[in-house]
């Protein structure tokens, strides 16, 4: 295991890609907040996966759309953890497939808040204590996006746009915090076999049948795992990608 100084963030870390990006980030070295909302018992799981690995894990319960909890959260981070390094910005709800007319208000701003502010809510508290212009020592952020947010998704119009807004985000954010020590990038995945996407793409049903028809719609052959998103993720938190800002990888399998 190679060792960072610095702590890194994962929203929403409990199960799919927050947990894999958790575990592969414990490998690298770094001591890991798992951040969840509802899954506490995979969020424990995680963290004991992390330690099994020679790392060192949190998590902490926190609704990443609420400033309080977002401001608790780091400062859980500042206290356990020490100096952080890193934020995934990785908490997301779809919202579920769902026509445009039967779009509810509540829902709509639901996803926003999720989806977008508390991307920025994150990313705000994150800065406060990268930024080298405030005497930190620098660091970088990935934004976990969607294909969606580039394509559309069949009714799923919120969603996709709220991974649309995160896109320009990212844009945005890296242009302005480059002068701070701080890159920020992001990967949009495609079809990924996570249980949101279950959920939401098979209607909970994980068939073979289903599988090997979405894997056929896909150039290489196969629905991606979130190993594949984790590892984009950690490459573009490494040095390896000290050059990298403002860019928003596809993860997509050429889909």
């Amino acid at each position: 295991m190679s060792h960072k100084k610095g702590a890194i963030v994962i929203t929403g870390a409990s199960r799919g890609i927050g947990a894999a990006a958790a575990r592969l980030a414990a490998r690298q070295g770094y001591p890991v907040c798992i951040n969840f909302i509802q899954q506490e018992r995979d969020a424990k799981q995680v963290a004991d996966d992390v330690i099994a690995l020679g790392g060192k894990a949190i998590i902490y319960r926190a609704d990443t759309a609420k400033p309080d909890q977002v401001e608790a959260l780091f400062t859980a981070v500042d206290r356990e953890l020490g100096q952080l390094a890193a934020l995934v910005n990785n908490a997301a709800i779809s919202g579920g497939r769902t026509d445009i007319l039967n779009l509810t208000p509540e829902v709509l701003r639901r996803i926003l808040d999720v989806n977008v502010v508390g991307y920025v809510l994150c990313a705000q508290r994150a800065i406060e204590r990268l930024s080298t212009v405030r005497g930190g020592t620098g660091g970088a952020i990935v934004n976990v996006s969607s294909q969606a947010g580039q394509f559309g998704g069949i009714r799923l119009t919120a969603y996709a746009a709220s991974k649309a807004a995160i896109n320009t985000l990212t844009l945005g954010l890296a242009r302005e915090v480059a002068p701070c020590g701080i890159r920020v990038n992001a990967v949009s995945p495609g079809i990924v076999e996570t249980p949101g996407m279950i959920e939401t793409n098979w209607e909970g049903i994980a068939s073979d049948a289903r599988r090997q028809e979405t894997a056929a719609s896909i150039p290489l052959g196969r629905v991606g795992s979130p190993d594949d998103v984790a590892k984009a993720i950690l490459w573009l938190l490494s040095d390896e990608a000290s050059y990298v800002t403002g860019t928003i990888l596809p993860v997509a399998g050429g889909r």
